[in-house]
């Protein structure tokens, strides 16, 4: 007895400092972004970087505006949302609440190997298959579009907002189906009305989370978006997103430098979008779970 209660005591102790060293590294990160990026600020004002509507940070003098660069982000994951989100959401219901035990564990199985794949492998199919096809159905110049990053992104997206979703429809009580098909409801009117309301902080969440998975993606639209750091006008045109000016960059700059800091506040506009959706989509599945 006391061997057991001195081990589930470190146990227990293992867990809390596992907690408190995950919040110490998101800190630490935080705090490295915040040191090399501020630098940029003594001869670029904040508003000016992010108003910018020119990132030209090696001509002369160079500048350093990321406007383009947030609306195109901004673009590239609001057309993956409206795709990802609608079909990841009907997909979840189908899978919890229509499909035989059979089809549901194909799927479910489906759905985890999807997830599982690369980045970079989905990013050089799409340049092949994807990126053709949209230049030849809308008669394009280039296929690389902020369209063509959505449709991928809204296919990497998918696994995690199904999957969250289906927790969630599954996770409501069965006394509320119950009482809603007592009452009258077939199983369809039962589903719209009555279990999407009971899932909704959770299917919110996955959504969310989704979002978070679709901003900080990084190969895939830098493959696939064309890389013109201008301010988009529609899905049809090139654009470059944040994370992709820190890949294709970095690895260029010269260390010390006006443009190595301003990659790094890239970082931290990144790091506090990704928080802040964490955060929300963490709020909603409290909710759901209460």
């Amino acid at each position: 007895m006391l061997f057991r209660k001195i081990k589930e005591f470190f146990i227990e102790q293992l867990i809390f400092f596992s907690g408190i060293a995950s919040i110490v590294f998101v800190l630490l990160i935080f705090f490295f972004l915040l040191k090399e990026g501020l630098g940029l600020f003594k001869t670029v004002g904040l508003w000016d970087f992010l108003s910018g509507q020119f990132w030209y940070p090696i001509s002369d003098p160079p500048k350093f505006g990321i406007l383009p660069l947030i609306l195109g982000s901004l673009v590239v994951t609001l057309g993956a949302i409206v795709i990802a989100v609608p079909l990841g959401i009907a997909a979840a219901f189908y899978i919890a609440e229509v499909a035989s035990p059979r089809v549901r564990d194909v799927l479910k199985s489906l759905i985890e190997i999807l997830s599982a794949i690369p980045s970079v492998v989905l990013g050089f199919i799409g340049m092949m298959t994807l990126v053709p096809f949209i230049k030849w159905i809308f008669d394009l110049p280039t296929g690389l579009t902020a369209l063509a990053g959505s449709l991928l992104l809204a296919f990497m997206a998918l696994p995690t907002i199904i999957s969250i979703s289906e927790d969630s429809i599954n996770a409501v009580p069965r006394e509320y189906k119950e009482g809603a098909i007592a009452l009258g409801a077939t199983h369809w009117q039962t589903l719209y009305r009555v279990t999407i309301f009971g899932a909704l902080p959770g299917i919110i969440a996955a959504s969310m989370l989704g979002v978070g998975r679709v901003i900080g993606e990084t190969m895939a639209v830098m493959m696939l978006t064309g890389n013109a750091a201008v301010i988009p006008q529609s899905l049809l045109e090139p654009v470059r997103t944040l994370t992709a000016t820190i890949a294709a960059e970095m690895g260029e700059t010269v260390k010390g430098s006006e443009h190595f800091y301003a990659l790094f506040v890239i970082g931290i506009v990144l790091f506090v979008i990704s928080f802040a959706i964490n955060v929300t989509a963490d709020v909603f599945l409290h909710k759901n779970r209460k």
